[in-house]
């Protein structure tokens, strides 16, 4: 069977590098993408090759559908058709609604809700054509539950399931799925920045679980959607947070 290829946008960071591993362990050709200018590209490479993954790499600017329209077809022409994407470029303008300008909101919509118009478009009537295709769009516990001084990024991770039960009523019956997984407080770097009596007096108090969940956590969930087993799973919205928002 040939090797299916599956794109991760943000693929570079920690839940994104998490997954990237895991796929590549279930034997897809993996494309991490990054933000253009990222001059770190060959560093990520040389040093997930030294583990033993062989990852390819497009840097793009997930805001802009030039820009994501133009990667995909790089991505097609150097390594093949893409059967799996996964959306999960994401970034915080964290403030309180009344301090909130407008220059925030749009950056977290562009780059946390429009990159899954922009890339989905790119890649779906390929997938359509071949009957076959994966689309993983990663949300957020606050876009279940909202969060205070995140209004744009609730907003942008809610409306990601919005787009996910909508695209897959359309291509349901094309072989594609579409889901949204929801994940909670996940120990990446961006985490663990967070003050360590934060950590333990606000945030880990909430989690039912009593600690962080851990990016391979997150991973095997995306590799199992991937996968043949989920075929039967679409429009879903799959919460992975410990507990700490029950729906």
């Amino acid at each position: 069977m040939t090797q299916r290829v599956a794109v991760v946008t943000g693929g570079m960071g920690g839940l994104g590098e998490a997954i990237c591993i895991k796929l590549s362990g279930m034997d897809f050709k993996v494309i991490a993408t990054s933000s253009p200018g990222n001059t770190k590209s060959a560093d990520w490479l040389a040093e997930m090759k030294k583990l033993g993954h062989t990852f390819h790499a497009v840097q793009v600017d997930v805001a802009d559908f030039d820009s994501c329209a133009k990667a995909v077809k790089q991505i097609e022409a150097e390594v093949g058709p893409i059967d799996v994407l996964v959306n999960n470029a994401g970034i915080t303008r964290d403030k309180t609604f009344a301090k909130m300008g407008k220059v925030d909101w749009d950056a977290v919509m562009h780059t946390n809700l429009d990159s899954v118009f922009n890339m989905s478009k790119a890649v779906l009537d390929g997938m359509v054509s071949r009957a076959w295709g994966r689309v993983i769009n990663v949300s957020s516990v606050n876009g279940q539950k909202g969060a205070f001084g995140q209004t744009n990024y609730s907003a942008a991770k809610a409306g990601m399931h919005g787009f996910t039960k909508a695209l897959a009523l359309e291509v349901a019956r094309k072989g594609v799925t579409i889901n949204t997984i929801s994940p909670g407080y996940i120990g990446t770097k961006m985490v663990m920045a967070i003050p360590k009596e934060v950590l333990d007096s606000k945030i880990i108090p909430q989690i039912p679980l009593g600690r962080l969940g851990k990016p391979e956590e997150v991973a095997g969930l995306v590799a199992y959607l991937c996968s043949e087993e989920a075929a039967f799973v679409t429009g879903a919205n799959i919460a992975i947070n410990g507990g700490q928002h029950m729906q």
